[in-house]
């Protein structure tokens, strides 16, 4: 590990570009992330994040292209999670279809969590640029998957089929996606996922004891 640390900063192209001390491209896409979600894309310049961080917009420039870069890095870091998740719920041979839909539901939760800041841009991208219509295009392929779990746990008879399939997709994971109004980092991922999935796959219903 100590070896991987030290290769990052020796100027090699394999780690963040680096300038003045203690700022780096991972702090300038953290503050641009936060400035995004909070004064929206299209209102923040790259002259804002430069303020926020104290630095000189060609000190900004030093670390990142432009403005499309960071928005498109902070979509790929929610989309990548939210793909690697995916994948590894679908290549669990050890489960049936209704446990991969419930293990993607958790696992929804916990990347939501884990990518909070990126992941509450990525619901707010609209279009209207090319990374951002790039960006839907993937969250739409990630939607069909997940509309495909819901379909092979109803032909499996392990979730409901007098609803259809895809409001059932909608409504579930439209559920986890709301999470981003109101969770914060610090909240146990682990404990707000095993939550959201017992409320998704059990109601509200009292159990019995």
């Amino acid at each position: 590990m100590a070896g991987t640390r030290a290769s990052a900063g020796t100027g090699t192209g394999t780690g963040p570009r680096r300038g003045r001390p203690g700022h780096d491209q991972r702090a300038v896409l953290r503050v641009a992330v936060d400035l995004f979600n909070r004064q929206g894309y299209d209102a923040t310049s790259v002259g804002d994040v430069a303020r926020e961080l104290g630095l000189t917009k060609s000190a900004i420039y030093h670390h990142v292209p432009s403005k499309e870069h960071l928005l498109r890095s902070a979509i790929d870091e929610a989309l990548d999670a939210l793909t690697a998740a995916l994948d590894e719920v679908a290549s669990a041979d050890d489960l049936d279809a209704g446990e991969r839909l419930r293990a993607a539901v958790r696992s929804s939760v916990t990347v939501l969590v884990a990518h909070l800041p990126a992941v509450t841009l990525l619901l707010r991208v609209h279009g209207n640029t090319p990374v951002e219509q790039a960006a839907l295009s993937r969250r739409r392929a990630i939607d069909q998957r997940l509309a495909d779990m819901v379909r092979l746990a109803v032909d499996e008879g392990v979730v409901r089929d007098d609803l259809d399939p895809l409001l059932i997709s909608r409504l579930l994971f439209g559920m986890v996606n709301s999470l981003t109004e109101w969770v914060r980092a610090d909240l146990d991922a682990e404990a707000l996922a095993d939550d959201v999935t017992a409320l998704a796959f059990g109601g509200l219903a009292r159990q019995s004891r």
